[in-house]
């Protein structure tokens, strides 16, 4: 009985052995799946969602539609996981002039890279992403023409010079308005004044150019009206900002052939183009058939 015994009990402990033996390969067997599953499974990392590579800074400048197709995008979160959200495509904004004041360039979740803007509407009611590509830099705003004059702030007169270093009055408002408008001016103060329409002091704009002499045939300065009683204009103390009134002269302004009784001092406001768009007349070249940049 005693023999019965333990050959009962050494083929319990026998069993028992079989059966951690088999758990311990059905544990073994878990764990060689769960590493064939992880690596098997697709790398979530950066790759797998959108990442911002680069954020830069821009000096504010307008632009307009190019590709009305082109989407116009919502951007939150991190920026190791940036989310891209669509709000449409740009046809529903229709003629907007759009400014321009950051690039993003983004390393998008199908491994491709993507440039962005960051645009504001001209009434700032308006503001997201779209592509570099949907736009276009605008010839027709004074905010682009603007950034060209007060780029050279500082610069030397110098009597005959065009640019782009240095410049005599109507070398500077020739050079400014080709690079930023592609317009090609007179060279002279003179040709200038007696190549587009005069106008008031009263409808004088942003952009305007506004000529001095002692007659409407003896034009001896011109300079860029910016707004605010100010012009922008190479002199002989260089490129400056200043107001667009001398004392102790007359300050007149003429609209198409007047006569009038010139004095030491004359001020006149001309626009620099004539041209149609649509069923729009247009006298200033540097805007919209909508006015959208505050002209």
């Amino acid at each position: 009985m005693g023999s019965a015994l333990l050959n009962e009990m050494d083929m319990g402990i026998f069993g028992e052995e079989i059966h951690m033996k088999q758990r311990l390969i059905t544990l073994i067997v878990a764990i060689l799946g769960l590493t064939v599953e992880l690596w098997q499974a697709p790398n979530v990392d950066a790759s797998s969602t959108n990442r911002v590579i680069k954020t830069t800074n821009l000096t504010k400048s307008a632009y307009l539609t190019k590709n009305t197709q082109g989407g116009f995008y919502n951007m939150s979160g991190a920026a190791n996981n940036l989310k891209i959200q669509s709000r449409g495509t740009l046809r529903q904004y229709g003629n907007t002039t759009w400014f321009v004041t950051q690039q993003r360039q983004i390393r998008l979740a199908n491994n491709t890279t993507a440039n962005y803007y960051f645009i504001t509407s001209a009434n700032t009611r308006v503001r997201g992403w779209v592509k570099t590509g949907s736009l276009k830099k605008s010839t027709r705003s004074f905010t682009n023409l603007y950034n060209v004059a007060k780029s050279k702030l500082g610069h030397r007169y110098v009597y005959g010079a065009v640019g782009p270093n240095t410049f005599d009055c109507s070398g500077y408002t020739k050079y400014v308005f080709q690079q930023a408008a592609q317009k090609t001016l007179p060279r002279v103060a003179q040709a200038q004044y007696r190549q587009y329409p005069k106008i008031s002091k009263q409808r004088a704009q942003k952009g305007d150019l506004v000529f001095f002499g002692s007659g409407t045939g003896s034009i001896s300065h011109v300079g860029i009206y910016v707004g605010g009683g100010k012009m922008i204009d190479a002199q002989d103390n260089g490129v400056k900002n200043e107001k667009s009134t001398f004392h102790g002269g007359t300050r007149l302004a003429i609209r198409g052939q007047s006569t009038l009784a010139l004095k030491s001092v004359i001020l006149i406001f001309t626009r620099p183009t004539e041209a149609t768009c649509g069923s729009f007349f247009i006298v200033l070249i540097i805007m919209t058939c909508v006015n959208h940049d505050g002209w």
